[in-house]
């Protein structure tokens, strides 16, 4: 019996397949699937957020949408969807958000509200769902800048980048300032003329840099980085500065490669972005913050007019100190000789009584030289008394031999030698004859 042909959408696929249901083809003899190589639950879905974590726009990334299902856990953590707001109520697509209470912070959000939200993704392994972690959110009507200024400007100042006790005093008087900014602009000319005018000691050196659009956050950090890697002539002070311009255009000071730049920077730096009103983050990271460049210039050097004033006013002050003092040492000293003058002895007494310790002085000293006289006569009689030409004069005489030794004895004298007898007047040369061995009694 043949099969029932197919009707309906069964019909349809049939005709497409062109299959003959009176004249089925042959079936083919099954054969057994080769096993397909699987891998754990775990694993995929670990795969999978590790994919997501490598992708820098998925944790770094602002979400615009309305908060849809909101709920808030006992812990205070908020889970929500974010979706496209559409007029039907209905949306194209929503994502899982957690809101944990670390970040959030008690803030106001219901179900309705149109928000900006800052986060990463991110998959919950239990559930293997996708989710965004937020740790930041914002109503839309403060915007995108607004957030993300705010974002970073808290992130940074946890990490201590604003902190008051490390910044660092400005040099009083710089030999070198760098500039940072760009060199077809009106504020390095700008510059040069206040630094010209206030302090020509000063010289300048310019670190040019993009000051706005793409790249100029990381064109900014190494303008910075150049000048603190100079060894010679290297700038006692930096200023970062730029003119004034909407948000978007001085957004680039507000970006972390400006702000981390400036905080490792080994030289004082002064931020001068925009104008008065124009706050950014490089202004709260820096050394010294100034309204404009030019005012920058001249908080970076002193003013030549108001230096020489204060070079004038010390020098009247050193001249009034040394004439006060010289006044006071003559006051001091008329009042000592006034006090010598008093408590001197009257001059006829004492003139009295310096001639009599004068005649007192003058005999001790006269008898002191008598004693002296009188020791020198006896040392000299006793010198004369030893003295051998003395004894000469009395009819002794000193005979030598050849070699000028003393003879002493008879018994030393050979016949026919020479000798030599001193007398008191002179000496005789002799030559001995005989010799006597046999002495008076």
């Amino acid at each position: 019996m043949p099969k029932r042909p197919p009707t309906g959408f069964h019909a349809r696929r049939a005709q497409q397949q062109r299959i003959d249901w009176d004249n089925p083809p042959p079936q083919a003899s099954e054969q057994p699937a080769p096993t397909p190589q699987s891998r754990p639950v775990g694993e995929v879905a670990r795969h999978i957020r590790a994919q997501l974590k490598a992708d820098p726009q998925l944790n770094d990334v602002w979400i615009e949408g309305e908060v849809r299902s909101f709920n808030r856990s006992g812990a205070g953590h908020y889970y929500f969807d974010l979706a496209d707001s559409q007029e039907d109520g209905k949306s194209d697509a929503a994502l899982s958000c957690a809101f944990f209470r670390r970040d959030n912070r008690g803030m106001a959000v219901q179900q309705g509200d149109q928000v900006l939200v800052h986060g990463s993704a991110d998959v919950y392994l239990p559930r293997g769902s996708l989710q965004i972690i937020v740790d930041d959110l914002r109503p839309i009507g403060e915007g995108v800048l607004q957030a993300e200024f705010e974002r970073l400007f808290r992130n940074l100042g946890e990490e201590g980048l604003f902190n008051p006790e490390r910044k660092r005093p400005l040099p009083t008087y710089p030999r070198r300032i760098g500039v940072v900014t760009s060199p077809s602009g009106a504020v390095w000319h700008d510059i040069q003329q206040v630094l010209t005018r206030r302090w020509p000691l000063t010289s300048l050196l310019l670190s040019p840099c993009l000051t706005q659009g793409a790249g100029a956050a990381e064109s900014i950090a190494e303008a910075i980085q150049r000048l603190n890697l100079l060894t010679v002539d290297e700038p006692n002070v930096i200023i970062v500065a730029r003119g004034g311009g909407s948000p978007e255009d001085l957004w680039a000071y507000n970006e972390e490669p400006v702000a981390r730049a400036i905080f490792a920077s080994e030289i004082p730096v002064i931020s001068a972005v925009g104008h008065e009103t124009d706050v950014s983050i490089a202004d709260h990271v820096a050394d010294r913050r100034a309204p404009t460049p030019s005012a920058a210039a001249e908080i970076a050097v002193p003013d030549r007019a108001e230096e020489a004033a204060r070079v004038a006013g010390l020098r009247q002050a050193a001249d009034q100190q040394i004439n006060n003092r010289i006044l006071e040492l003559a006051q001091r000293g008329l009042l000592n000789r006034e006090r010598l003058e008093r408590s001197a002895p009257h001059p006829p007494t004492m003139r009295v009584e310096l001639n009599r310790r004068s005649r007192e002085l003058d005999q001790a000293i006269e008898r002191q030289l008598t004693l002296l006289r009188a020791a020198q006569s006896a040392a000299s009689s006793r010198l004369n008394a030893l003295n051998p030409r003395a004894t000469l004069q009395r009819g002794y005489a000193i005979v030598s031999d050849a070699d000028g030794q003393v003879v002493a004895s008879a018994a030393a004298l050979n016949p026919d030698r020479d000798v030599t007898i001193q007398f008191a007047d002179g000496r005789v040369a002799a030559t001995t004859k005989n010799r006597d061995d046999q002495h008076d009694r």
